[in-house]
């Protein structure tokens, strides 16, 4: 079995908790162990407010989940600029690397530190995918649980 589901949200911070809650929705009542879904929602709100801060504002951004079988995979894409070419090449360096103080820059290294693949892709004057993917875990009551 697999589900998914798409949003189209307009760049607003106000839109992220609400990405955030229909993935932790999905999740609990599919039956995904919680730490991953918490591990996911993290990943998702980090890329989600990426997004939000750099989107066109008129055109937003887009949220896909998709969960097949012992996986979840997970898209936000946007319509800003793209990802400035030193980020893109390197989007895990440690926040410690730039500064102790740094405000922005983090998100990319929690994403990488939270799931199991993720995926930048650049768009230079299209905005940028994020696309990650996390193997699941169930509890034992699971309604998806693959077989």
């Amino acid at each position: 079995m697999s589900i998914w589901w798409s949003l189209h949200l307009r760049r607003e911070a106000a839109s992220v908790p609400l990405a955030r809650r229909l993935l932790m929705g999905t999740m609990e009542t599919a039956g995904v162990d919680p730490d991953i879904s918490f591990d996911l929602s993290v990943a998702l709100t980090e890329a989600c407010a990426n997004a939000v801060e750099h989107a066109d504002s008129a055109t937003g951004y887009s949220v896909t989940a998709r969960i097949e079988g012992d996986c979840c995979r997970i898209e936000v894409a946007d319509s800003g600029p793209g990802l400035p070419r030193d980020r893109f090449r390197h989007p895990a360096r440690p926040p410690a690397l730039r500064g102790r103080h740094a405000e922005h820059g983090r998100g990319l290294f929690l994403i990488e530190a939270l799931v199991d693949h993720v995926q930048f892709q650049d768009r230079p004057g299209h905005g940028t995918v994020v696309a990650f993917d996390k193997v699941l875990k169930w509890r034992e009551d699971a309604l998806l649980k693959a077989s």
